[in-house]
């Protein structure tokens, strides 16, 4: 028997839940199929999930496909929780994306099959919903071509379309796709004469190697065409690979809570085996940016050393629900207890090779308005958890003005948190309008210094630093053109963390990014004690020094320096009646939206171009008025733009970054 972690991805509302239920009836492990209108599903079991119908957080079931046990990832469909869709695409062998007959291919189907591409899933392309009126056959098959991915292998066709009777006929139709990847297969069509057994085989292999893939048609509600998607799973799809016999590293992709409040971790393993009461490191060290400093061996270890904990307690999937066990091997997927210190994103045992981020990070921000009488320190901690869960909501704590700040994705996320901090910890909290999250560039090169013992610096330090603008995209490099070896390492650590930490605010309140720090100067006091006495700390310096005169040399440095204010910039893809552009173009103009290409098909127009994030929600909400309620609307993040009109906003600054 051989597993297989598969991810069931979709549109909002395009049935993806439904199919989980359908395929865990379908495998015996539930006897009765759950419903999302009535909050019934058994991957959705969060009350608010249950009570919008929605998936808010991924889950996780198993179940067995004749000598394949499937761990099957539910994810959230929703582009607000795209964090939570990404933190799972790590760990999956497989995928099915599922696309609704009626509604077709929609915006976020486009965005979720080009990052299945980039990152070579094998995928399955299940259209569901082929038993409602409106379902498509033909067109929507022609929508998966022209917008997912030109190599479709229709894996049969579909009687009695649009009704409850409507039924999957299974058959691969085309030879086409799989030719053009396969001599032998070629040779056999233009002879006239194609094997089962040669066809079969070109298919199994091109799907793995994510050649092509596969599209089965049917319905959740009805059942159509699942047995056939069941076997096309079985069949198709790689099974999970890892080595036993290797040391233990895994990657968590979830953060709970228990019962208790304590943390459990969820956790793909690659290799090894993992035991309960194994002590085992977890987190990423982070490396060391620039080409600035060649540490010696001991500082270099003591500055890669990791978090340890000892792994209490371990359950596995197994038939729709989670058995303790005594170990995990490589391949499956596991909850852990014990690790107190976990975070989404964590190595456990050996590191593997770090990702970037599949989707853009968050480009909003909000402000969390607790009612009158609300206790601010147990209001953060619960705050705190809901970052824990998802690292993306990152939290900014303004001490003077005893307000929190969390980065969003949208309205419907912020509406979540709302509902959560409700629910959960019985917080009554409002939010003030959401705003774009904007970062700052330098202008130039700007430079400072502050020297030990010398005019009115309080702190027994010398630091000089230097800031460059660096290229778009490069982040934060932090740089030394003084001797690693003119003072102790642990003063130079100070310093280059500090760095990184008050860039998080700039001269207008934002990030500073793309940008190189250098160090110019260095200098401290040597440790001073006398026979017999303790160390003096007010002749000595400390890395409290440093950490105290860094943030006054780098604000200096950039003041100089000047820095210029960018905001986050979507690209945006309309389509719409073609004989509404008239009215749709020039209210695009008045949300500053710039249209860079127009087309029209037929009845219908396309206009691409870029908005600013900030009147996207707009865009959103009078888009059904301008286009008689049949535009549809695809965006993501794309650049930061400078601000170039208007007034620059400023973001308050705060004495710490939580």
């Amino acid at each position: 028997m051989h597993l297989l972690n598969l991810g069931i991805l979709a549109h909002v509302d395009a049935g993806k839940t439904s199919l989980t239920e359908r395929l865990l009836h379908s495998a015996g492990v539930i006897d009765e199929i759950g419903s999302v209108d009535a909050g019934s599903t058994r991957t959705d079991t969060l009350a608010l999930e249950r009570r919008r119908g929605i998936t808010i957080k991924s889950a996780v079931v198993s179940f067995t496909v004749d000598d394949v046990t499937v761990n099957l990832i539910d994810t959230p469909g929703h582009p607000d929780f795209i964090a939570e869709v990404e933190r799972v695409l790590g760990v999956l062998d497989g995928a099915v994306l599922v696309v609704s007959a009626v509604e077709g291919v929609q915006a976020q189907t486009r965005v979720l099959m080009r990052t299945l591409k980039r990152l070579r899933i094998p995928t399955l392309v299940f259209v569901n919903k082929t038993d409602r009126r409106g379902a498509r056959y033909d067109g929507v098959l022609r929508a998966i071509a022209e917008r997912l991915t030109p190599a479709v292998v229709p894996m049969g066709t579909v009687g009695a379309l649009g009704t409850r009777q409507a039924r999957f006929l299974p058959g691969v139709g085309s030879y086409d796709v799989l030719a053009d990847h396969d001599d032998d297969l070629l040779a056999a069509c233009v002879e006239g004469r194609v094997p089962e057994e040669l066809l079969h085989a070109a298919l199994v292999a091109q799907t793995r190697q994510v050649l092509v893939h596969p599209v089965y048609f049917g319905s959740a509600a009805t059942g159509a065409g699942v047995p056939e998607l069941v076997a096309g799973i079985g069949e198709l799809l790689p099974a999970a690979d890892g080595d036993p016999e290797g040391p233990v590293s895994a990657t968590v992709f979830k953060v709970d809570r228990g019962p208790a409040g304590e943390k459990i971790a969820y956790a793909r393993l690659f290799s090894g085996i993992l035991r309960t009461r194994d002590r085992v490191p977890f987190g990423e060290p982070r490396a060391v940016q620039g080409a600035a400093v060649q540490r010696p061996t001991q500082q270099r270890r003591a500055h890669t050393a990791r978090a340890e904990g000892r792994v209490t307690a371990i359950s596995v999937f197994d038939s729709g629900t989670d058995v303790r066990q005594d170990a995990v091997p490589a391949g499956r997927i596991a909850k852990l207890w014990g690790l107190s210190g976990i975070r989404i994103g964590d190595a456990l045992g050996e590191p593997r090779t770090a990702h970037d981020h599949f989707f853009a990070p968050p480009s909003l921000e909000t402000v969390v308005v607790p009612a009158p009488g609300t206790d601010s320190r147990s209001l953060h901690l619960a705050l705190t958890q809901l970052a824990e869960q998802d690292p993306l909501i990152a939290l900014r704590q303004d001490e003077v003005r005893q307000e929190t700040s969390v980065s969003l994705y949208g309205e419907v996320q912020k509406e979540v948190i709302q509902a959560t901090l409700a629910e959960e910890f019985g917080f009554d909290v409002s939010f003030r309008e959401t705003t774009p999250l904007c970062i700052e560039r330098p202008a130039g090169t700007g430079a400072a210094v502050e020297l030990n013992k010398k005019d009115a610096n309080p702190f027994l330090a010398t630091v000089g630093l230097r800031v460059d603008p660096a290229p778009v995209g490069s982040g934060v490099s932090f740089r030394l053109e003084v001797e690693l070896g003119a003072m102790p390492y642990a003063f130079f650590k100070a310093v280059e963390d500090t760095v990184h930490e008050s860039l998080g605010q700039g001269l207008y309140g934002w990030q500073v990014t793309d940008c190189t720090v250098t160090m110019t100067h260095c200098g401290y006091s040597p440790r001073q004690s006398h026979a017999h006495q303790g160390f003096n700390k007010s002749m000595s310096s400390t890395g409290a020094d440093f950490r105290g005169v860094t943030p006054l040399v780098l604000v200096q440095a950039l003041r100089r320096a000047g820095t210029l204010v960018h905001e986050p910039v979507h690209r945006f893809r309309v389509e719409a009646p073609a004989d509404t552009l008239g009215t749709l173009l020039p209210a695009l103009a008045a949300l500053r939206a710039v249209p860079e290409t127009t087309e029209t098909r037929g009845e219908r127009a396309g206009v691409e171009g870029a908005v600013p994030a900030a009147r996207l929600h707009e865009l959103e909400q009078r888009l059904p008025s301008l286009t008689r309620g049949e535009g549809e609307l695809e965006s993501a993040f794309d650049h930061y733009a400078r601000i170039t009109h208007g007034i620059v906003p400023i973001r308050p600054a705060t004495t710490r970054k939580s």
